[in-house]
């Protein structure tokens, strides 16, 4: 299926691996030129080499490593380039913990990082979208909106607040009827370094091995595996597509079937 998007521009945040990558490398492989953004420099440069390495001209990939969670660094992004077709949100989200440990600061990270940036980045994007009667945001949050983990709670709080603010955004008639569609992805468990990271801690508190912690969490997903992130960069491509212009406001839960409700 032809998406429609080949030469189009979009920012993707996260970039240098795990699903913002997978996100990335999907959209270039449309055709679509992408900014591709992620704090590690190394990581960074090294996957959007091999991206372009593949395209082989098929696209433009520029990357920028700075922390998109900071006014400095939406500044240094936007001085790349002012506008995009396309912007897919990402940023990692804040540690487990217990709620009475967490301070004031502790929240205003959170909320700055996985609601305040998101919104930031669609007002400095969105008008120039309507302008142009095309628009596609994707917005990277989790499955813990749908079904809050308890250790997660600054991650609850703060993508349920984004969540809430996309669903009155998104059905605004004068963005959803000019082109403009704001859509969230709600990753599952992906085979990604985040969800190794949270095994290893898992396998060290336990005592149990790593493969034991990996076929325990696979058991419970009825798919019987995690999620890939070129899959999840997929569903990204297709949510930013010409055919996925009378989606918008919705939450997308990719998770093998993990999520128990009927709704």
């Amino acid at each position: 299926m032809d998406l429609g998007i080949a030469g189009k521009w979009a920012l993707v945040g996260g970039a240098s691996k795990g699903l913002g990558l997978g996100c990335a490398q999907a959209l270039a492989r449309e055709g679509v030129n992408v900014v591709m953004v992620a704090r590690g420099q190394e990581a960074l440069d090294a996957a959007a080499a091999a991206l372009r390495a593949e395209l082989n001209g098929k696209a433009e990939v520029i990357p920028v490593a700075v922390d998109i969670t900071t006014p400095e660094g939406r500044a240094a992004v936007f001085a790349q380039r002012a506008d995009f077709e396309i912007v897919v949100t990402n940023a990692g989200g804040p540690p487990p913990g217990a709620f009475r440990d967490w301070d004031r600061d502790a929240w205003i990270k959170a909320i700055d990082a996985n609601m305040l940036t998101p919104i930031e980045l669609i007002k400095a994007t969105i008008d120039g979208m309507l302008a142009r009667g095309f628009g596609r945001i994707v917005n990277i949050t989790s499955s813990a909106v749908k079904a809050p983990i308890d250790i997660l709670g600054l991650s609850n709080g703060a993508r349920s607040g984004l969540t809430g603010f996309v669903a009155g955004l998104a059905r605004n008639p004068e963005i959803a009827a000019k082109g403009v569609t704001i859509n969230n992805l709600l990753p599952g468990k992906f085979d990604t370094d985040r969800l190794k990271g949270t095994m290893a801690g898992a396998a060290q508190k336990t005592g149990k091995s790593i493969d034991d912690i990996r076929a325990a969490q696979q058991a419970q997903i009825p798919a019987g595996r995690f999620g890939t992130p070129d899959e999840f960069g997929a569903i990204c491509a297709f949510l930013c597509s010409q055919q996925a212009g009378y989606l918008t406001g919705q939450n997308i839960l990719p998770d093998g079937g993990a999520y128990p409700g009927t709704y």
